[in-house]
This record gives structure tokens, C-alpha cells and sequence, in this order.
């Protein structure tokens, strides 16, 4: 994303005024008069790996599991254990709580921060990541950085196709393309499967935890700007605490 583009993106849908966020969740913004989105989401890579020409390994298994393919069937006649009722119960009661700060931004924030006021459409989208966060295992950390990413990406619209002014065929929350092997425009405009996507993505990335955020981001996105992610830590942390 280009630097002199982070303050704000001003979101039109051409049927109105105003934005609409659909029950679902997966209407993605038709959007007119905007700028080229620079610096977008190429193609999943793994920690220090180069890009290839084709569909990284890391996309396809990725999109493997949005889709349900590296899922197994499940026998409606077997009960759960015992054991796994607790695990489930206690997992469900950890994630329920609000998380701390310190947790949330562990490493502190790194240079000026962005931030931006959020509309109804906006928030909705960044409960779908932090749902989709809870979801893949990335925890909370996860769900700041899938987060700050939309925020620089997107500003957490939902964006379809900009036409003319589209940055090659980038959609959607994060930016991906389809061409580089994230999913068809209608899956990446999915806020559910293109944060999955994302996140079973950062979990290859090795030491991901422990990283900077922008370090992390910029190792899924192989943005042209790998620092614009940084400015947004606060403000994600922020809306991760509201929402989680």
C-alpha cells in the first residue's frame, strides 16, 4: 500500500453513498475513483522462501484447508471423549476473555501510528478475522496481525475488483490475487476463507510469534512497502480487545 494512501480510504459503492455490509459478510465493495493499491498481497510464501512463478505450496495447503479438503470426515455416531469436552470447554472459556495489552502487542509498537475511525461495515470485517483467528490456533497475537494487515491492505473493506485502477487483480480484505494462487475473486472476498488463507499462511511462517508484526505481514503479503504494516499495531490491538 502505498504511504500516501494510509490515512484513509474513501469507499463509494456505486448503488449509493453509503457502505453496506450484507448479513453474510461476503459482499465485497465495488469501488470507483480510487488510486492504485500499491504494494499488495502477491502470493503465499513461507518464512525466507523466494517467490515462484506458480502457486506456492503454502496457497495450495492453505487453500486446502478453507475449502475443507484436508478435512476429515466426520462419523456422526462417535461421541466425543470426555477429555476432549473439557479441552473444548476451556479453550472456549480462555477465548472469552478479553486479552491483555502487553499480550496483544508484546514487542511494542515500531514508529508512528496510523489510525482511522471504523464504520459498522469495517468492524464487521475485523470480527471475521479475529473469529477466523480464534479458529486456525493464531491466538490473539494472530488476530493483531491479520488485523493491522487489512487495515493496510484494505482499511478493512471488503474490496472487489477497482477496475482500471486495480492493482493487477488484487481483492478483498487482504489483497490477495487470484493469480498467484489465493483462491477465485469470489473466495477471496470471502472475509472467512481469505483469513484463513492468511493465517494458515503465517503459521509457516517460522518464528512468527516472536517477530515483528511487520516482519510477520510483510513475510504472507510480500508487499512492496514490508514497513507500512507497523503504523497499524495500535489501532489493531485496540479492535482485538473490543471485539474478542
Amino acid at each position: 500500500m502505498k504511504s500516501h494512501f494510509t490515512r484513509w480510504l474513501p469507499a463509494i459503492v456505486k448503488t449509493s453513498n453509503r457502505i453496506v455490509q450484507t448479513p453474510n459478510r461476503r459482499t465485497a465493495l465495488s469501488i470507483a475513483g480510487v488510486v492504485a493499491l500499491g504494494g499488495l498481497a502477491l502470493a503465499p510464501a513461507a518464512y525466507a522462501d523466494p517467490l515462484t512463478g506458480g502457486p506456492h505450496p503454502d496457497a495450495v495447503a492453505a487453500i486446502d484447508l478453507a475449502t475443507g479438503k484436508n478435512r476429515g470426515a466426520a462419523n456422526p455416531g462417535t461421541a466425543a471423549p470426555t477429555e476432549t469436552l473439557r479441552a473444548d470447554t476451556a479453550e472456549s472459556d480462555s477465548r472469552s476473555e478479553k486479552p491483555d495489552l502487553d499480550r496483544l502487542v508484546p514487542h511494542g509498537v515500531q514508529g508512528a501510528q496510523s489510525r482511522i475511525p471504523l464504520d459498522d461495515a469495517q468492524l464487521a470485517n475485523a470480527e471475521a478475522i479475529v473469529e477466523t483467528a480464534k479458529e486456525t490456533g493464531v491466538g490473539e497475537r494472530g488476530a493483531v496481525i491479520g488485523v493491522a494487515t487489512a487495515l493496510q491492505e484494505s482499511k478493512l473493506y471488503n474490496l472487489g475488483h477497482l477496475g482500471a485502477v486495480n492493482d493487477h487483480d488484487s481483492q478483498g480484505l487482504f489483497q490477495q490475487r487470484p493469480s498467484t494462487g489465493w483462491g477465485t475473486p469470489e473466495q477471496i472476498t470471502d472475509p472467512e476463507y481469505a483469513s484463513t488463507a492468511f493465517f494458515e499462511t503465517l503459521k509457516g511462517v517460522r518464528g512468527w510469534q516472536e517477530a515483528p508484526l511487520t516482519v510477520a505481514a510483510q513475510t504472507v503479503q510480500v508487499s512492496a512497502y514490508p514497513f507500512a504494516y507497523a503504523q497499524w499495531e495500535e489501532q489493531a490491538a485496540d479492535i482485538v480487545q473490543q471485539v474478542w
